[in-house]
């Protein structure tokens, strides 16, 4: 990342996004607040599904996901992911295995039964989404699509 300061005006840009995001992400962690898995559990699925498809045989994803890869990404510790991921293998929704290229480490992978777990709370909270959408005008809904992509570029930014 650039660490050279930036002109006040992308600073005050900087916070106005962050914290528009940080607030969505609270409001949108509610829209299933019903459903049977916390936000942390779903935000851990979710980053194994998207680790490769489920094979049809023993219902495990691709290559699964290291947990210290999966403490990072939900900004916990090891031991935190650790306890998310024994309470979802005891669910049945996600599997440890050992990683084949390094016997010291672990993979997670989702299951069929974690995969059907995300696609119902995506399901779920994207009807929620779509009714309140449905509220904005046509230049709203227009607004938003077109700053999709740029979202995309941040994140993908983010990610490197």
């Amino acid at each position: 990342m650039n660490a050279e300061p930036a002109d006040p005006g992308l600073l005050a840009l900087a916070q106005d996004f962050r914290e528009a995001l940080r607030h969505s992400i609270y409001l949108v962690r509610r829209l299933d607040a019903d459903g049977e898995l916390s936000a942390a559990q779903l935000s851990t699925l979710k980053m194994l599904m998207d680790s490769g498809p489920a094979s049809a045989g023993a219902g495990a994803s691709g290559s699964g996901v290291r947990v210290g890869e999966i403490a990072r990404n939900l900004g916990v510790k090891v031991p935190s992911a650790t306890e998310q991921i024994i309470k979802l293998e005891r669910a049945g929704l996600a599997r440890r295995e050992p990683d084949p290229n390094d016997s010291r480490a672990v993979r997670v992978t989702l299951t069929r039964e974690g995969r059907a777990a995300v696609e119902s709370a995506n399901e779920r909270r994207n009807t929620v989404m779509a009714g309140i959408l449905s509220s904005l005008s046509d230049d709203d809904r227009a607004a938003l699509a077109a700053a999709l992509p740029v979202i995309g570029k941040i994140n993908a930014t983010l990610q490197a």
